[in-house]
Protein backbone atom coordinates (compact mmCIF):
# COMPACT_ATOMS: atom_id res chain seq x y z
CA UNK A 1 0.00 0.00 0.00
CA UNK A 2 0.83 3.89 -0.31
CA UNK A 3 1.67 5.83 2.56
CA UNK A 4 0.25 8.98 3.57
CA UNK A 5 2.63 11.72 1.90
CA UNK A 6 1.43 9.53 -1.23
CA UNK A 7 -1.96 9.33 -1.54
CA UNK A 8 -3.70 11.49 -3.27
CA UNK A 9 -7.19 12.88 -3.73
CA UNK A 10 -9.86 15.31 -5.00
CA UNK A 11 -12.41 16.96 -3.06
CA UNK A 12 -15.63 18.27 -4.62
CA UNK A 13 -18.60 19.52 -2.06
CA UNK A 14 -18.13 16.85 0.70
CA UNK A 15 -18.12 14.08 -1.79
CA UNK A 16 -13.68 12.98 -1.88
CA UNK A 17 -12.01 10.63 -4.34
CA UNK A 18 -9.00 8.98 -5.13
CA UNK A 19 -6.46 10.59 -7.96
CA UNK A 20 -6.54 7.69 -10.15
CA UNK A 21 -4.07 7.33 -13.23
CA UNK A 22 -6.00 5.77 -16.60
CA UNK A 23 -4.20 2.44 -16.71
CA UNK A 24 -4.63 2.77 -20.62
CA UNK A 25 -2.64 5.54 -20.58
CA UNK A 26 0.69 4.87 -23.06
CA UNK A 27 2.86 7.22 -20.92
CA UNK A 28 1.95 5.85 -17.86
CA UNK A 29 2.50 2.36 -18.99
CA UNK A 30 5.36 2.93 -20.33
CA UNK A 31 7.00 4.12 -16.83
CA UNK A 32 5.40 1.00 -15.40
CA UNK A 33 7.20 -1.04 -17.63
CA UNK A 34 10.49 0.92 -17.76
CA UNK A 35 10.18 0.45 -13.38
CA UNK A 36 9.54 -2.76 -13.74
CA UNK A 37 12.26 -3.65 -16.03
CA UNK A 38 14.74 -1.42 -13.50
CA UNK A 39 13.94 -3.54 -10.70
CA UNK A 40 14.38 -6.91 -12.32
CA UNK A 41 17.75 -6.30 -13.67
CA UNK A 42 18.94 -5.56 -10.00
CA UNK A 43 17.81 -9.17 -8.83
CA UNK A 44 20.89 -10.27 -6.33
CA UNK A 45 22.11 -6.65 -6.17
CA UNK A 46 22.64 -4.71 -3.20
CA UNK A 47 19.47 -2.87 -2.14
CA UNK A 48 21.37 1.40 -2.19
CA UNK A 49 22.26 0.12 -5.61
CA UNK A 50 18.50 -0.09 -6.88
CA UNK A 51 17.65 3.10 -5.03
CA UNK A 52 20.33 4.97 -6.50
CA UNK A 53 18.60 3.71 -10.04
CA UNK A 54 15.29 4.39 -9.12
CA UNK A 55 16.14 7.74 -7.64
CA UNK A 56 17.85 8.73 -11.30
CA UNK A 57 14.84 7.89 -12.92
CA UNK A 58 12.38 9.73 -11.01
CA UNK A 59 14.97 12.74 -11.41
CA UNK A 60 13.31 16.24 -11.47
CA UNK A 61 10.21 15.61 -13.55
CA UNK A 62 6.23 16.73 -12.27
CA UNK A 63 5.28 13.20 -11.65
CA UNK A 64 7.44 12.25 -9.24
CA UNK A 65 4.71 11.61 -6.54
CA UNK A 66 3.25 9.05 -9.18
CA UNK A 67 6.34 7.28 -9.98
CA UNK A 68 7.45 7.16 -6.18
CA UNK A 69 3.98 5.85 -5.69
CA UNK A 70 4.27 3.02 -8.11
CA UNK A 71 8.05 2.40 -6.41
CA UNK A 72 7.01 1.73 -3.13
CA UNK A 73 4.35 -1.01 -4.75
CA UNK A 74 7.27 -2.19 -7.00
CA UNK A 75 9.76 -2.11 -3.49
CA UNK A 76 7.00 -4.03 -1.28
CA UNK A 77 7.01 -7.09 -4.12
CA UNK A 78 10.42 -6.85 -3.54
CA UNK A 79 12.54 -9.33 -0.61
CA UNK A 80 15.56 -8.56 0.69
CA UNK A 81 17.86 -10.65 2.49
CA UNK A 82 21.38 -10.28 4.22
CA UNK A 83 23.74 -12.66 1.68
CA UNK A 84 27.37 -13.33 3.43
CA UNK A 85 28.84 -16.87 4.37
CA UNK A 86 28.04 -16.17 7.89
CA UNK A 87 26.41 -14.09 10.58
CA UNK A 88 27.89 -10.44 9.50
CA UNK A 89 27.63 -9.78 13.48
CA UNK A 90 30.24 -12.83 14.33
CA UNK A 91 32.64 -12.17 11.24
CA UNK A 92 32.93 -8.86 13.00
CA UNK A 93 33.52 -10.40 16.13
CA UNK A 94 36.26 -12.35 14.97
CA UNK A 95 37.69 -9.55 12.93
CA UNK A 96 37.79 -7.17 15.38
CA UNK A 97 39.00 -10.08 17.91
CA UNK A 98 42.10 -10.49 15.94
CA UNK A 99 42.65 -6.95 15.11
CA UNK A 100 42.68 -6.06 18.90
CA UNK A 101 45.57 -8.72 19.50
CA UNK A 102 47.79 -7.27 16.89
CA UNK A 103 47.43 -3.42 17.80
CA UNK A 104 48.43 -0.98 16.59
CA UNK A 105 47.21 -2.32 12.87
CA UNK A 106 49.03 -0.47 10.09
CA UNK A 107 48.19 -3.09 7.75
CA UNK A 108 45.13 -4.91 7.40
CA UNK A 109 45.88 -7.32 4.72
CA UNK A 110 47.39 -9.95 7.08
CA UNK A 111 44.20 -9.55 9.99
CA UNK A 112 42.03 -10.49 7.17
CA UNK A 113 44.27 -13.28 5.66
CA UNK A 114 44.45 -14.44 9.35
CA UNK A 115 40.32 -14.75 10.09
CA UNK A 116 39.74 -15.80 6.69
CA UNK A 117 41.70 -18.84 6.71
CA UNK A 118 40.06 -19.25 10.16
CA UNK A 119 36.69 -18.94 8.57
CA UNK A 120 37.42 -20.67 5.24
CA UNK A 121 36.05 -17.30 3.83
CA UNK A 122 38.25 -15.66 1.06
CA UNK A 123 39.82 -11.86 2.42
CA UNK A 124 38.42 -10.20 -0.11
CA UNK A 125 34.46 -11.77 0.88
CA UNK A 126 34.72 -11.17 4.29
CA UNK A 127 35.41 -7.71 3.93
CA UNK A 128 32.35 -7.37 1.41
CA UNK A 129 30.39 -9.29 3.97
CA UNK A 130 31.03 -7.60 7.29
CA UNK A 131 28.45 -5.35 7.12
CA UNK A 132 25.97 -7.33 4.91
CA UNK A 133 23.05 -6.84 7.76
CA UNK A 134 23.04 -3.31 7.25
CA UNK A 135 19.62 -2.36 4.88
CA UNK A 136 21.60 -0.70 2.45
CA UNK A 137 24.08 -3.63 2.13
CA UNK A 138 20.93 -6.52 1.64
CA UNK A 139 20.84 -8.16 -1.39
CA UNK A 140 17.34 -8.04 -3.69
CA UNK A 141 16.54 -11.90 -3.27
CA UNK A 142 12.97 -12.06 -4.77
CA UNK A 143 11.09 -9.72 -6.69
CA UNK A 144 6.78 -10.81 -7.57
CA UNK A 145 6.77 -9.25 -11.20
CA UNK A 146 3.81 -8.31 -12.23
CA UNK A 147 3.09 -6.44 -15.60
CA UNK A 148 2.15 -2.52 -16.71
CA UNK A 149 -1.13 -2.63 -16.66
CA UNK A 150 -2.05 -4.49 -13.48
CA UNK A 151 0.81 -2.57 -11.34
CA UNK A 152 -1.22 0.65 -12.69
CA UNK A 153 -4.80 -1.28 -11.27
CA UNK A 154 -2.49 -1.80 -8.12
CA UNK A 155 -1.71 2.17 -7.71
CA UNK A 156 -5.20 2.74 -8.36
CA UNK A 157 -6.64 0.81 -5.59
CA UNK A 158 -3.92 2.14 -3.30
CA UNK A 159 -4.74 5.40 -3.92
CA UNK A 160 -8.28 4.25 -2.87
CA UNK A 161 -7.20 2.31 0.42
CA UNK A 162 -4.84 5.43 1.62
CA UNK A 163 -8.49 7.23 2.21
CA UNK A 164 -9.33 4.78 4.64
CA UNK A 165 -6.04 5.79 6.55
CA UNK A 166 -8.48 8.77 7.89
CA UNK A 167 -11.84 6.74 7.44
CA UNK A 168 -14.41 7.98 10.43
CA UNK A 169 -17.32 5.00 9.54
CA UNK A 170 -18.00 2.90 6.63
CA UNK A 171 -21.34 1.64 5.88
CA UNK A 172 -22.62 -1.14 3.73
CA UNK A 173 -25.50 -1.62 2.53
CA UNK A 174 -25.83 -5.51 0.91
CA UNK A 175 -28.59 -6.77 -1.44
CA UNK A 176 -30.51 -9.67 -0.84
CA UNK A 177 -28.69 -12.75 -2.15
CA UNK A 178 -27.63 -16.23 -1.61
CA UNK A 179 -26.49 -17.24 2.09
CA UNK A 180 -23.25 -18.24 0.42
CA UNK A 181 -22.69 -14.37 -0.89
CA UNK A 182 -23.83 -12.88 2.66
CA UNK A 183 -21.60 -15.24 4.36
CA UNK A 184 -18.00 -14.48 2.20
CA UNK A 185 -18.45 -10.73 3.23
CA UNK A 186 -19.37 -11.39 6.78
CA UNK A 187 -16.33 -13.52 6.78
CA UNK A 188 -13.65 -11.08 5.18
CA UNK A 189 -15.34 -7.73 7.50
CA UNK A 190 -14.51 -10.88 10.36
CA UNK A 191 -10.67 -11.83 8.95
CA UNK A 192 -9.27 -8.20 9.25
CA UNK A 193 -10.48 -7.95 13.06
CA UNK A 194 -12.86 -4.88 12.21
CA UNK A 195 -14.80 -3.50 14.48
CA UNK A 196 -19.03 -3.54 13.05
CA UNK A 197 -22.81 -3.70 13.28
CA UNK A 198 -24.92 -6.01 11.59
CA UNK A 199 -28.50 -4.98 10.64
CA UNK A 200 -31.34 -6.31 8.99
CA UNK A 201 -32.25 -10.01 7.49
CA UNK A 202 -31.54 -12.60 4.83
CA UNK A 203 -35.16 -11.14 2.86
CA UNK A 204 -34.28 -7.80 3.01
CA UNK A 205 -30.57 -7.70 2.84
CA UNK A 206 -28.00 -5.69 5.94
CA UNK A 207 -26.90 -3.03 6.61
CA UNK A 208 -23.19 -3.14 8.08
CA UNK A 209 -21.14 -0.27 9.87
CA UNK A 210 -17.75 -0.42 10.48
CA UNK A 211 -16.11 1.60 12.77
CA UNK A 212 -13.14 3.96 11.22
CA UNK A 213 -9.64 4.40 12.74
CA UNK A 214 -10.12 7.95 13.56
CA UNK A 215 -13.03 6.83 15.43
CA UNK A 216 -10.50 5.37 18.09
CA UNK A 217 -8.21 6.11 20.84
CA UNK A 218 -5.77 3.38 21.10
CA UNK A 219 -4.30 1.27 18.13
CA UNK A 220 -5.74 3.17 15.25
CA UNK A 221 -3.13 3.07 12.93
CA UNK A 222 -2.77 -0.76 12.91
CA UNK A 223 -6.47 -0.48 12.95
CA UNK A 224 -6.61 1.86 9.93
CA UNK A 225 -4.21 -0.25 7.90
CA UNK A 226 -6.66 -3.34 8.64
CA UNK A 227 -9.86 -1.38 7.14
CA UNK A 228 -7.67 -0.58 3.99
CA UNK A 229 -6.86 -3.72 3.46
CA UNK A 230 -9.94 -4.92 3.36
CA UNK A 231 -11.30 -3.45 0.10
CA UNK A 232 -9.80 -5.80 -1.82
CA UNK A 233 -12.09 -8.21 -0.35
CA UNK A 234 -15.36 -5.27 -0.55
CA UNK A 235 -14.35 -5.70 -4.06
CA UNK A 236 -14.52 -9.07 -4.41
CA UNK A 237 -18.85 -9.18 -3.19
CA UNK A 238 -21.15 -9.03 -5.24
CA UNK A 239 -24.25 -6.52 -4.97
CA UNK A 240 -23.37 -4.13 -2.37
CA UNK A 241 -22.76 -0.20 -2.07
CA UNK A 242 -20.30 1.53 0.36
CA UNK A 243 -19.93 4.85 2.19
CA UNK A 244 -17.23 5.82 3.97
CA UNK A 245 -17.31 8.78 6.12
CA UNK A 246 -13.37 10.42 6.05
CA UNK A 247 -12.18 13.26 7.90
CA UNK A 248 -10.29 15.66 5.54
CA UNK A 249 -8.59 18.63 7.01
CA UNK A 250 -11.16 18.86 9.86
CA UNK A 251 -13.82 18.42 7.80
CA UNK A 252 -15.79 15.06 7.09
CA UNK A 253 -16.41 13.79 3.58
CA UNK A 254 -18.04 11.04 1.89
CA UNK A 255 -15.99 8.67 -0.21
CA UNK A 256 -19.10 6.41 -2.26
CA UNK A 257 -18.06 3.02 -4.03
CA UNK A 258 -20.85 0.11 -5.00
CA UNK A 259 -20.23 -3.35 -6.59
CA UNK A 260 -20.94 -2.00 -10.22
CA UNK A 261 -17.92 0.44 -10.46
CA UNK A 262 -15.41 -0.45 -13.10
CA UNK A 263 -11.69 1.46 -12.00
CA UNK A 264 -10.63 -0.84 -9.35
CA UNK A 265 -9.64 -4.30 -9.42
CA UNK A 266 -8.42 -6.02 -6.71
CA UNK A 267 -7.86 -10.48 -6.64
CA UNK A 268 -9.93 -12.67 -4.97
CA UNK A 269 -10.53 -13.13 -1.79
CA UNK A 270 -11.32 -15.90 -0.32
CA UNK A 271 -11.03 -16.08 3.49
CA UNK A 272 -11.14 -20.11 3.34
CA UNK A 273 -7.53 -20.17 1.93
CA UNK A 274 -6.30 -17.91 5.12
CA UNK A 275 -7.66 -19.17 8.87
CA UNK A 276 -7.95 -17.42 11.55
CA UNK A 277 -5.06 -19.22 13.54
CA UNK A 278 -7.00 -18.72 16.68
CA UNK A 279 -9.76 -21.09 15.14
CA UNK A 280 -7.56 -23.31 14.06
CA UNK A 281 -5.58 -23.99 17.04
CA UNK A 282 -8.68 -24.35 19.74
CA UNK A 283 -10.85 -27.25 16.70
CA UNK A 284 -6.87 -29.21 17.10
CA UNK A 285 -6.67 -28.67 20.55
CA UNK A 286 -10.50 -29.18 21.55
CA UNK A 287 -10.51 -33.49 20.60
CA UNK A 288 -7.90 -33.71 23.35
CA UNK A 289 -10.16 -32.89 26.23
CA UNK A 290 -12.64 -35.20 26.12
CA UNK A 291 -15.59 -32.52 26.50
CA UNK A 292 -19.12 -33.56 25.63
CA UNK A 293 -19.08 -30.36 23.90
CA UNK A 294 -18.37 -31.06 19.70
CA UNK A 295 -16.74 -27.73 18.41
CA UNK A 296 -17.03 -27.03 14.92
CA UNK A 297 -17.14 -24.20 12.58
CA UNK A 298 -20.54 -22.14 11.80
CA UNK A 299 -21.67 -21.02 8.83
CA UNK A 300 -24.70 -19.80 9.53
CA UNK A 301 -26.31 -15.84 9.62
CA UNK A 302 -28.43 -15.75 13.04
CA UNK A 303 -31.52 -13.03 12.85
CA UNK A 304 -31.61 -11.63 16.01
CA UNK A 305 -34.51 -9.05 14.89
CA UNK A 306 -33.15 -5.46 15.01
CA UNK A 307 -29.66 -6.79 14.18
CA UNK A 308 -27.53 -10.16 13.07
CA UNK A 309 -24.94 -12.30 14.17
CA UNK A 310 -22.63 -14.15 12.26
CA UNK A 311 -20.47 -17.01 14.54
CA UNK A 312 -17.52 -18.28 14.37
CA UNK A 313 -18.02 -21.12 15.94
CA UNK A 314 -20.39 -23.96 17.58
CA UNK A 315 -20.39 -25.45 20.41
CA UNK A 316 -23.41 -28.74 20.44
CA UNK A 317 -24.16 -31.06 22.92
CA UNK A 318 -25.40 -34.72 22.21
CA UNK A 319 -28.76 -33.47 22.96
CA UNK A 320 -28.15 -31.04 20.21
CA UNK A 321 -27.85 -27.91 23.24
CA UNK A 322 -26.48 -25.25 21.93
CA UNK A 323 -23.35 -22.32 21.95
CA UNK A 324 -22.60 -19.93 19.01
CA UNK A 325 -18.84 -18.65 19.41
CA UNK A 326 -17.47 -15.20 17.91
CA UNK A 327 -14.14 -14.38 18.31
CA UNK A 328 -13.87 -10.46 18.21
CA UNK A 329 -11.01 -8.84 16.69
CA UNK A 330 -10.87 -4.98 17.03
CA UNK A 331 -13.37 -4.31 20.07
CA UNK A 332 -13.87 -1.50 22.72
CA UNK A 333 -15.73 -1.57 25.64
CA UNK A 334 -18.53 0.71 24.57
CA UNK A 335 -18.85 -1.07 21.31
CA UNK A 336 -18.67 -4.58 23.52
CA UNK A 337 -22.00 -3.65 25.57
CA UNK A 338 -23.30 -2.51 22.28
CA UNK A 339 -23.26 -6.10 20.81
CA UNK A 340 -24.45 -7.45 24.23
CA UNK A 341 -27.52 -5.17 23.84
CA UNK A 342 -28.56 -6.84 20.51
CA UNK A 343 -28.35 -10.06 21.75
CA UNK A 344 -30.59 -8.94 24.86
CA UNK A 345 -33.28 -7.46 22.45
CA UNK A 346 -32.75 -10.54 20.08
CA UNK A 347 -33.84 -12.79 23.41
CA UNK A 348 -30.44 -14.67 22.64
CA UNK A 349 -28.86 -16.31 25.36
CA UNK A 350 -26.92 -19.47 23.91
CA UNK A 351 -23.71 -17.30 22.86
CA UNK A 352 -20.38 -16.58 23.86
CA UNK A 353 -18.07 -13.70 22.99
CA UNK A 354 -14.19 -13.92 23.16
CA UNK A 355 -12.60 -10.74 23.37
CA UNK A 356 -8.47 -10.44 23.27
CA UNK A 357 -6.91 -7.60 25.35
CA UNK A 358 -4.43 -7.54 22.97
CA UNK A 359 -6.96 -6.36 20.26
CA UNK A 360 -8.73 -3.65 22.63
CA UNK A 361 -8.32 -0.49 20.97
CA UNK A 362 -9.35 1.72 23.73
CA UNK A 363 -7.33 2.63 27.19
CA UNK A 364 -11.04 1.91 28.99
CA UNK A 365 -11.54 -1.25 31.10
CA UNK A 366 -14.78 -3.17 30.89
CA UNK A 367 -16.69 -3.49 33.48
CA UNK A 368 -19.68 -5.43 35.13
CA UNK A 369 -19.28 -8.57 31.96
CA UNK A 370 -21.70 -11.65 31.80
CA UNK A 371 -20.50 -15.05 31.57
CA UNK A 372 -21.38 -14.47 27.74
CA UNK A 373 -17.84 -12.73 27.57
CA UNK A 374 -14.45 -14.43 28.01
CA UNK A 375 -11.77 -11.88 27.94
CA UNK A 376 -7.66 -13.40 27.47
CA UNK A 377 -4.69 -11.71 26.92
CA UNK A 378 -3.44 -12.69 23.31
CA UNK A 379 -4.21 -16.70 23.04
CA UNK A 380 -7.31 -18.34 23.60
CA UNK A 381 -7.19 -21.49 25.44
CA UNK A 382 -9.07 -24.45 24.71
CA UNK A 383 -9.52 -25.14 28.90
CA UNK A 384 -10.81 -21.33 29.33
CA UNK A 385 -12.97 -22.16 26.21
CA UNK A 386 -14.90 -25.20 27.69
CA UNK A 387 -15.23 -23.51 31.29
CA UNK A 388 -16.92 -20.54 29.88
CA UNK A 389 -19.07 -23.20 27.92
CA UNK A 390 -20.31 -23.91 30.87
CA UNK A 391 -20.72 -20.82 32.52
CA UNK A 392 -22.93 -19.83 29.51
CA UNK A 393 -25.21 -23.16 30.09
CA UNK A 394 -25.45 -22.38 33.94
CA UNK A 395 -26.83 -19.08 33.61
CA UNK A 396 -29.25 -20.47 30.84
CA UNK A 397 -30.99 -22.93 32.68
Amino acid sequence: MLTADLAMSWQRGDQIRPRYLNPDDADYLQAADELISLVRQHLEGRRRELQRALDDYIGIGTDYRILRGLIKLLVDRCEFATVAPMEPADLRRNLFFRAAQHHPVFDREPVLALVGQELNIEPTKLLESLYADLPDNQRLVAFDETDARALLDEYNLAQAQALFYRSIEMTIWVEPQSPAGYRKLFEAIKYYRLIHSIHGNTAQGYEIRLSGPVSLFHRSQKYGIQMAVFLPALLSCQGWKMRAEIENRNKQVFFDLNSQQKQLYAERFDHSEEENPQIEKLLTKWPTLESDWHLARCSEVLDLGESAFAPDLVAKTPTDERIYIELLGFWTPRYLQQRLQEFARGGMRNYLLAVSEEWRGSREEPVNLPPNVLVYKSTLDAKALRMALMKVTDQSV
